[in-house]
């Protein structure tokens, strides 16, 4: 039986309004927390325990802790208080896995990039998938304890992102700030499909 958390919504119905996105990044940036915080019902887990055979694959340099890898996705669900209803699949973030991508990128009306600021060019390559294929999406700095504290207009910077996509810090163990994270994303996803309709509402 799902457990569902006590202050989840009611399973979404016919009528509800239902919204795909994506949680993707490098290896060990916590996509798999982040869609385990916030999910209001038993998120599935595809995670397998790393083993020798991931030696010289899987860079563990910054994430040492870090004992299992998401061979597939993770997937869960929330409901934002305006009754929108988020399914969220956490991408693998293995270069080995990236075949999965144009899968689960079906149907996505936008994605979260998580970032490492210790290992920022990890996340190089998602930001470059949704860049080439018109996919809105946000920048989620997260907060690593020992990793130097940067301001978003500096990892902005530093990926050379335009000034549209917004760029937040967050803990995506927090279920509050993890959440945050999603509702920033619904809203920029609401602000490209307005500059769709007037293409001069977004600037560079």
């Amino acid at each position: 039986m799902e457990s569902v958390r006590s202050d989840a919504g009611p399973p979404p119905g016919d009528s509800a309004l239902t919204v795909k996105i994506l949680v993707a990044g490098g290896f060990g940036v916590g996509k798999t927390t982040l869609v385990s915080a916030v999910s209001e019902i038993r998120p599935l887990r595809t995670e397998e325990a790393l083993t020798e055979k991931s030696i010289g694959i899987d860079d563990t340099t910054a994430v040492q802790d870090k004992t299992t890898t998401t061979v597939a996705m993770d997937f869960g669900r929330i409901t934002l208080p305006n009754g929108l209803v988020l399914f969220v699949f956490g991408t693998p973030g293995q270069d080995r896995f990236w075949f999965m991508w144009d899968e689960l990128a079906k149907g996505a009306l936008g994605a979260v990039v998580l970032v490492d600021t210790r290992r920022l060019a990890d996340c190089f390559a998602s930001v470059d998938y949704f860049e080439r294929r018109g996919v809105p999406f946000i920048i989620g700095v997260n907060r690593f304890e020992g990793a130097t504290r940067h301001s978003p207009e500096q990892v902005r910077d530093a990926l050379d992102l335009p000034s549209y996509v917004p760029v937040i810090d967050c803990d995506v163990r927090d279920r509050e700030s993890a959440k945050q994270v999603l509702i920033t994303l619904v809203e920029h996803i609401m602000r490209s499909m307005s500059s769709r309709r007037d293409p001069g509402a977004l600037t560079h």
